[in-house]
């Protein structure tokens, strides 16, 4: 077969005869089967399984964070009333000290002793 006549089989082939529609319409269907439909909604269940731990992961390391700040918060009032109190008696030792009620007092002396 020489070159020219196999140029004219392949011809033939791709064009149609006379009268007759050059180009063929042919209906195709891309549809999703069945397996692929089940396979593409597990997918999708499984990323928005991700995607909800993903949020409550988050929502619970804040939480954390806000227990501990809590616990730091509670700590640190405790120790502020400790504090308060022992200023409070600090300062009252000096208060009744430089008081004009006690100014005013007469230092007493034993008078004597009682003995069995």
């Amino acid at each position: 077969m020489t070159y020219s006549s196999s140029l004219a089989v392949g011809r033939r082939n791709a064009f149609a005869g006379r009268h007759k529609n050059a180009i063929s319409f042919q209906r195709t269907d891309h549809r999703v089967g069945p397996i692929s439909n089940t396979i593409i909604l597990v997918v999708l269940a499984c990323l928005l399984g991700l995607l909800y731990l993903t949020q409550v992961t988050k929502t619970n390391t804040y939480g954390y964070q806000i227990n501990a700040l809590k616990q730091q918060q509670a700590s640190l009032q405790a120790q502020n009333d400790s504090l308060e109190v022992t200023s409070a008696s600090l300062q009252s030792t000096s208060r009744i000290q430089n008081s004009s009620v006690a100014k005013s007092m007469v230092p007493v002396a034993p008078s004597g002793s009682i003995t069995h």
